[in-house]
């Protein structure tokens, strides 16, 4: 079952950026994650504002994926230089309508 990584992403600096894209970009690959979105092109459509200057959106083959990119030691140090440098919310969502 696929499930879905989306993120709301405020860079407060952008030095981590360049070191951080190709290492995400081939971890995401590695771990059989596709990038769905990565845009500053969104509006929020209802609810009490949640600005984000970034929303993105990886679609993973599997829950387990998705941890094992996450808790990969290659992709920690860039992890902690994301959440240094940004204000970053991650959820992870199940492919699955269970009100159907």
């Amino acid at each position: 079952m696929a499930y879905y990584s989306v993120l709301a992403v405020t860079p407060s600096s952008d030095g981590w950026v360049p070191d951080y894209l190709p290492a995400a970009n081939r971890l995401v690959a590695q771990y059989g994650g596709t990038y769905l979105a990565r845009t500053s092109s969104h509006e929020q459509l209802e609810g009490a504002a949640q600005p984000a200057a970034l929303r993105i959106v990886i679609e993973w083959p599997s829950r387990e994926a998705a941890i094992g990119f996450m808790n990969d030691a290659e992709y920690t140090p860039h992890l902690n230089a994301r959440s240094k440098g940004s204000e970053s919310f991650h959820f992870l969502v199940e492919g699955k309508d269970e009100l159907g």
